[in-house]
């Protein structure tokens, strides 16, 4: 999809498919609808009166008004004026999208970023739109013999503007788009059935990724050389499955001339379970097929690693993903084994569905050997963590107040929002083993936290945070799909880092 800015003065003369304008649920129209109301002789207002309220997440679409170029005026609400946020803004932005696609048409103009808000700036807002602009026009196609719609038209989108601001809203718009590309690779590879995206398919993915990028360089190790690494507790989980695991290093270079210099790595590690039936401590059946998106954890490192090497932020970012299935066999964990970690630590497998855990630490402590800034790991950790915090916030876990923070500010800007959990040292003795240097699991009291206390001890040598996504990762029921998060929240703390 192409982005681009309209910044033509006169907005009721301008030619397009779809402007989108937006109204307060006070009756208050925004500057934008205010010049589209008065053009067309107070249009916007005789609906307002009637059948239109404002309110947030609705919209109305007025054709061929008069005194007005644009053939549709998709009519946005925006809720209360006193309540309008960026998170408020982005809602606005994406409806449009979603109208325009639901339109058919070829091309749209949003006129909602011209509406300032607190926290925001025009490069912000802009982003928003693209962002929306892609998430809006996803279809999954893949295993389907024919299409149930059409495939969308839209084509184009455009932020109405200023010249004087037509660069930072540019700016936005390629860093929206990158987003957006990122969140829908992650959503294909997360929403492929597990016969199809397998461990094998994740890495030629990343192989694919490493031939689009030049910045990107990759390597995926098979069996062989993950045994020599010495990442037993991967292997442990692995060896239940027919199909062969694979651990894979993907780093975003940037050239010599662009790199900020003197700055260590930034490493995203990613869960790759691409089907967890749970192993010999198997799954109920009812929506046991949902296990197919236990790899979105090493998704949003592929479409986050995608989105930094088309933006070509200038930090060194490395993706790591530790990948197989969770399946029960004669060979598969059993309840009660005792396995070696990398780091030379051995665990007690009490419950073998507790595999992701087994498969990060040894990525975690591979991790080291790029003496990293920052290690971030993202996993469909734990069912606890969807009781705790149901399906608005991830889960983040850290005990580094200021890599924390700076988490939870990247999910405000990005509306991908986490929260953050305790980590205190007390929650550590659930873990203790009588047969083993600690347990899998720490029982059922706090399961979303003594599974981040396991990572913890992993990851003691730099700074470190957890993302539990089992409950943002994917929708179920009628919505069913995978939601391509937190690559937004991710990629918007990347960048951070690369503007600092």
């Amino acid at each position: 999809m192409e982005f681009s800015t309209q910044t033509t003065a006169a907005l009721q003369q301008l030619r397009s498919a779809a402007l989108g304008v937006g109204v307060f649920a006070d009756g208050v129209l925004t500057p934008a609808a205010d010049v589209i109301d008065r053009a067309s002789e107070g249009a916007i207002r005789a609906v307002l009166k009637t059948e239109f309220k404002g309110k947030a997440g609705t919209h109305l679409v007025l054709r061929n008004l008069p005194g007005v170029k644009a053939e549709r005026v998709i009519v946005v609400g925006l809720g209360k004026q006193q309540e309008y946020s960026a998170a408020a803004h982005a809602g606005a932005e994406q409806v449009f999208a979603s109208a325009c696609i639901g339109l058919n048409v070829g091309d749209g103009v949003s006129a909602l970023s011209s509406v300032e808000c607190e926290g925001t700036t025009l490069r912000s807002r802009s982003r928003a739109l693209a962002a929306a602009a892609l998430r809006a026009g996803y279809r999954y196609e893949a295993t389907l013999t024919k299409d149930r719609e059409p495939a969308p038209r839209l084509k184009k989108m455009l932020v109405w503007t200023t010249r004087a601001k037509a660069a930072e809203a540019q700016e936005g718009l390629k860093e929206g788009s990158a987003i957006g590309n990122g969140v829908n690779l992650a959503r294909l590879l997360g929403d492929l059935p597990p016969n199809v995206c397998t461990p094998t398919y994740l890495g030629e993915t990343a192989k694919k990724l490493g031939k689009e990028f030049k910045s990107l360089k990759v390597e995926v190790l098979n069996r062989k050389q993950i045994e020599a690494e010495g990442m037993g507790s991967f292997l442990s989980v692995a060896k239940g499955s027919d199909e062969p695991p694979v651990f894979i290093v993907l780093r975003h270079a940037p050239a010599a001339d662009k790199k900020d210099k003197g700055k260590a790595p930034l490493v995203l590690v990613g869960k790759g379970l691409t089907f967890d039936s749970g192993g010999i401590s198997i799954k109920p059946a009812a929506n046991m097929d949902e296990m197919k998106y236990d790899m979105c954890g090493a998704a949003s490192v592929l479409g986050t690693l995608r989105a930094v090497a088309e933006l070509d932020l200038n930090r060194e970012v490395i993706g790591l993903i530790a990948s197989c299935e969770n399946m029960p066999s004669a060979r598969a964990n059993k309840p009660g084994d005792v396995v070696t970690s990398m780091s030379g630590q051995t665990i007690e497998i009490l419950n073998t569905d507790a595999e992701g855990r087994l498969v990060l630490c040894d990525a975690l402590t591979y991790a080291e050997r790029f003496k990293p800034e920052a290690v971030i790991d993202i996993a469909t950790l734990t069912g606890a963590c969807v009781v705790a915090l149901g399906h608005v916030n991830s889960g983040l876990f850290s005990k580094d107040d200021e890599l924390a923070n700076d988490l939870l500010a990247a999910g405000r800007e990005a509306g991908d929002t986490a929260w953050r959990m305790p980590l205190d040292d007390a929650y550590q003795e659930q873990l203790r083993s009588k047969f083993a240097d600690m347990a899998n699991i720490g029982g059922m009291p706090a399961g979303s936290v003594t599974a981040a206390c396991f990572l913890s001890r992993y990851a003691s040598s730099y700074r470190w945070a957890h993302l539990d996504i089992a409950g943002t990762a994917w929708k179920s029921g009628k919505e069913k799909g995978a939601t391509g998060r937190p690559v937004p929240l991710l990629t918007q703390f990347l960048m951070s880092r690369s503007e600092a």
